[in-house]
Parts: structure tokens; sequence; C-alpha cells
């Protein structure tokens, strides 16, 4: 199909979107560890034979990194629909009925509101929420008291066992591997906590392990730390 592509590059990716600012674009950010995006990839395809003046675009979130965080994808599958570079709608996770009624819609309405383009950051839901669990509690405060709710704590996105970014899962399988007993913190339940984390750790991304209530690393650094003995003895302290 012409107007189904695998993007392999951000040049490709630009290339692509370009080559036509009228037509609308369905981004399809994906991951095979993902198994609900097996079920939007074949639905993607089908659309796209449906609709051949759309553009479907796949999008292995990982694979291509940059594409992904120009887009804020914390999760897959996300799928972004867009009319050249304006921003129409996002939809998070494996929701075919709001993909089909959004193409469907953008496809045959030239007339938009667009939230945001994609030369700024995107958009964010104007129903976001900051959970906190306790109103009095500052949040480094906050911070403090979950980045020492066990000896070894891992700021993540997703659960254990419900991994929502592979990076994540890795650290997750990391840890199992080593036989270390970790609790969890979801950082994409609470906004205020994930952006104060970056700051107060220096560390732009997510996952991020805590141990003795001090910053560790993220994957790559605890990844070393492990093949070359220093993670144990890390934890014997």
């Amino acid at each position: 199909m012409s107007n189904y592509h695998e993007v392999t590059s951000p040049s490709h990716f630009q290339q692509l979107l370009s080559s036509d600012l009228n037509r609308v674009s369905v981004l399809n950010f994906w991951a095979e560890w993902a198994e609900p995006c097996k079920q939007m990839n074949a639905v993607t395809v089908e659309l796209a034979n449906k609709y051949p003046s759309v553009l479907f675009l796949q999008i292995e979130a990982e694979a291509q990194s940059d594409i992904s965080e120009s887009f804020d994808i914390e999760s897959v599958p996300s799928l972004i629909l867009l009319r050249g570079h304006t921003l129409l709608q996002r939809i998070s996770g494996a929701d075919a009925p709001a993909l089909t009624t959004a193409v469907a819609k953008f496809a045959s309405s030239p007339s938009i509101n667009p939230l945001s383009r994609t030369d700024l950051p995107p958009a964010k839901a104007s129903n976001t929420v900051i959970e906190v669990a306790d109103p009095s509690e500052d949040l480094e405060s906050r911070m403090t008291r979950l980045m020492n709710q066990s000896k070894v704590v891992l700021f993540m996105k997703g659960s254990p066992d419900a991994p929502r970014c592979g990076f994540s899962r890795r650290m997750t399988g990391l840890l199992r591997d080593q036989k270390v007993d970790f609790t969890h913190f979801d950082i994409l339940s609470d906004e205020g906590v994930r952006q104060g984390l970056k700051k107060r750790n220096d560390w732009p991304t997510f996952p991020q392990l805590i141990v003795n209530g001090e910053f560790v690393g993220g994957l790559d650094i605890v990844q070393e730390m492990v093949e070359n003995g220093e993670f144990v003895e890390t934890l014997a302290v």
C-alpha cells in the first residue's frame, strides 16, 4: 500500500509526513513485546486499505526513540492523528473503536480545531489529574518518603507485571534475574513525582533505581554495574 509505511528513521518520518501537508496521517507507536500492539497493528492495516487518502505510519517506539520523545509517548500502543504538522487527536491503548471513529471523522472533514503543532510540545489533556496521597504533604517530602519505602525502589512506567515501556520491562527483568526484592512506584500515576524526580536525581528518563534512599541510575547504568560487580556491592551496603 502506498499510504502505509514502516518508519526507519527521523528523516524518513519527516519526508513521509511533509510530502502532503493537507493529508491526514495516523502515527502508530508500537513495540514487539506489547501484546495489545498486535491488535492495533492489524487495525491500522485494515484502515489503510479502507482510507487510501490517509497516511499510516508504523513507528517502533523504542527503535525510533527520538520520534517517540518528540510526541511524548509514554506507553504503547499510542496513536497520533495529524493533518500535516497539526495535532488532531491522541489515542492511548488498544482502543480500536476510537481509532476507527477518529479516522472516519478527520478523513472526511477538512475543518479542524487543532490542539497543537508538532514543532511544539504536544498538547496535554485538559483533564490531567496529579495524584497526591496527602494534600498536606509537599512534593519533596513525598519523593523522600517514596524513595525510602524499602531498601530497593524502582520508579517505573507501569508495574513489574504490566510494564508500560520496554525499558521498565527490562529493568524489572534484570532485578528479578538478580534475585532482588524491590518495591515499585508507577510514575505515570503521579505527574508531580515524575517531574520532580527528574530534577531531584538529575536524570531525565525512567526507570530510575533507588537503593537505600539514594539514586543509583537508569537501565544502562544498572546493567553496567551488574556486569562489573558493583551492583552486588551497592546492595550489600
